[in-house]
């Protein structure tokens, strides 16, 4: 019953034009044919997509897709969550067909984030080919990279996550937002899925009107995550972050803001773990060096 991967996210856009431009022109990954839903696909390895970015009436994250190894591994956790009382639907054979997988369920983690659960990928073997010169993504059997989700209930959310989806605890960081030494700090969980990537999952314990903190791609070189931050500048794209590189999975990296209002980690040389040896550690600090962080300007 546990999680391999992320597949996938899937994004709501008021205009698919924007998220075209900052994808495939300034990010530099690669469109594929529109999806049956009407929605933009982005690929980063040979999955149909790994970004989906659905027409509507408002700009936000709408869910992540988790990817089990069989449909028996994901019946036991569908099965595992009704007997728990959580409220699983099962997606239509259009929608499944939409996200390209075989089996498809749809259910809310304690604070209110939107799950999907499937099995059974859709692979057109199209191997990856970016407009912008971009040498690949650390994908395939890792996922697409890993998703920061905003946890209000934190600890309940852990749970969740832990007991349902089989995820492990990677790391955690408890990180003071002012100087006032009583204000509380704020939790961040780092979890793992069954693959190498240190986490494929973070929970932050507080409310993003956007649906996510941030989605993280990971390049082959880090000449791929120089180049994106020069096209990011020259685009006029808000950087959230400098360059800098993370305490706790050494990942060297870049924060830019997406036309979802939330922000995309571009990085390099990600940590991967023997989880059999792997000890869970608390990160003291959240960076090794860089990451300066810069606010959105005012609307």
């Amino acid at each position: 019953m546990t999680v391999n991967s992320l597949g996938y996210v899937i994004i709501e856009s008021t205009d698919l034009g924007k998220w075209r431009s900052f994808g495939v022109e300034t990010i530099g990954l690669m469109e594929g044919p529109p999806g049956p839903d009407g929605s933009l696909r982005l690929r980063i390895d040979h999955r149909p997509f790994r970004i989906a970015v659905l027409p509507g009436k408002a700009d936000r994250f709408v869910t992540a897709g988790w990817e089990f190894v069989d449909d028996a591994a994901l019946s036991a956790c569908v099965n595992g969550l009704q007997v728990a009382g959580v409220a699983v639907t099962k997606g239509s054979a259009a929608e499944a067909q939409a996200r390209e997988v075989r089996s498809l369920y749809r259910c809310q983690d304690p604070s209110g984030n939107a799950v999907e659960l499937y099995a059974g990928r859709h692979v057109d073997y199209l191997p990856f080919a970016s407009p912008r010169g971009v040498t690949g993504f650390v994908a395939d059997e890792q996922g697409m990279g890993h998703v920061v989700l905003p946890a209000p209930k934190l600890e309940e959310t852990r749970a969740f996550y832990q007991q349902h989806l089989g995820f492990g605890d990677s790391d955690q960081m408890w990180l003071a937002m002012s100087p006032n030494p009583s204000d509380p700090k704020l939790g961040i969980y780092f979890m793992h899925a069954n693959n190498p990537r240190h986490h494929s999952l973070a929970l932050m314990g507080a409310p993003v009107p956007s649906g996510c903190v941030h989605i993280m791609l990971e390049a082959y070189t880090i000449d791929d995550v120089g180049y994106a931050l020069e096209r990011c500048m020259a685009k006029g794209a808000h950087i959230s972050s400098s360059l800098g590189k993370h305490s706790n999975d050494f990942m060297v990296s870049f924060y830019v803001q997406t036309p979802g209002g939330f922000d995309l980690e571009f990085g390099y040389d990600g940590l991967e773990v023997d989880w059999s040896t792997w000890v869970p550690t608390t990160s003291l600090i959240p960076d090794l060096w860089g990451h300066r962080w810069s606010p959105p300007p005012a609307p």
